[in-house]
């Protein structure tokens, strides 16, 4: 008798369950960001956001919980419920921090289910005009005509600038001297200065003092050009296969039910062909991404294997 109970309680929360995706939103989402207002990930996901307002028809409200290189946020997504209505705006920083930080209580690949990948941009390559140099490759033979006498800025320990500073040492053979601030707009502050010489920065922070002639630009870190600066090399033209770019990404808690995930990467795609998404994600140097959950969790294996290889070479594993 009890387990004939189970079994018609089991059926009748089936119906429920299947209508309750079906219906999804049918309350407001919280999409949570771990960067402050007005970065390239807290913009990504309210651009967005307003859009799937109107396509989805519940409010999807943007939260920033800034710490810990993202992982505050990531931690109090991973404890979410796995019904869709919280949301985390995903990171390559994520996946960093937890290759360098084993112990902490997050991991990318297991606690979270890839949505879609929404935008990204490579870290442009700057110098202070001091240095001379005008391409990569005489960056590269000043810097090893100079080992550690030339300083890269950084916009945290374990951030995707200070990574990609790190890879371009080991792909070059250089030792330019690491030096970290709290954010790639401290940095910029020295390297205008000329109190470092070098920085991989978002093209958002640094855009309008390479137009004005204060910093020199030599290449984006991407693999292939960028769209919007089609003019400016890759640094992959000189040292092959050097590829690392920022990216931004939706991803609900490991466990949700994939039709709410489908939905939401049918929408989020959606909205990101709509010219009122693109023209002011574009306008700040971001990329427009998109693409299939399967595609996104194809970029999110192979950017933990990248970035391991580079930590245990760098040596930099708590």
């Amino acid at each position: 008798m009890r387990v004939a109970w189970i079994c018609c309680a089991l059926l009748a929360l089936a119906p429920a369950a299947a209508r309750a995706q079906s219906d999804y939103p049918s309350k407001p989402v919280h999409i949570i960001v771990g960067f402050g207002p007005g970065s390239a990930a807290d913009l990504t996901a309210r651009v967005v956001a307003q859009r799937l307002s109107t396509t989805l028809g519940q409010q999807f409200v943007v939260e920033n919980k800034p710490g810990g290189g993202s992982t505050v946020a990531a931690e109090q997504v991973a404890r979410s419920p796995k019904d869709g209505y919280t949301l985390l705006m995903g990171s390559v920083a994520i996946i960093i921090n937890g290759l360098i930080q084993p112990s902490l209580k997050v991991n990318f690949a297991d606690d979270f289910a890839p949505i879609t990948l929404a935008t990204g941009s490579g870290n442009i390559l700057v110098v202070h005009p001091s240095t001379g140099v005008t391409n990569v490759k005489e960056l590269i033979a000043l810097a090893k005509a100079k080992p550690g006498q030339l300083n890269f800025g950084s916009s945290g320990f374990g951030t995707s600038p200070h990574m990609t500073g790190e890879l371009f040492n080991i792909a070059a053979d250089t030792k330019i001297v690491t030096v970290h601030y709290q954010g790639s707009a401290q940095a910029l502050t020295d390297l205008l200065a000329g109190r470092i010489q070098v920085m991989f920065s978002p093209a958002s922070t640094v855009t309008s003092h390479i137009e004005s002639g204060a910093i020199r630009a030599l290449a984006t870190s991407e693999g292939t050009r960028s769209p919007s600066a089609p003019n400016l090399p890759t640094v992959g033209e000189t040292l092959p296969g050097f590829d690392t770019s920022l990216w931004f990404g939706f991803v609900a808690p490991a466990g949700t039910p994939k039709p709410v995930i489908d939905k939401l990467s049918a929408a989020i795609n959606e909205a990101l062909k709509n010219e009122e998404v693109a023209k002011p994600l574009r306008a700040a140097g971001l990329d427009i991404k998109g693409g299939t959950t399967d595609q996104f969790a194809a970029i999110i294996a192979s950017e933990t294997k990248q970035w391991d290889r580079v930590i245990a070479a760098a040596g930099l594993r708590k």
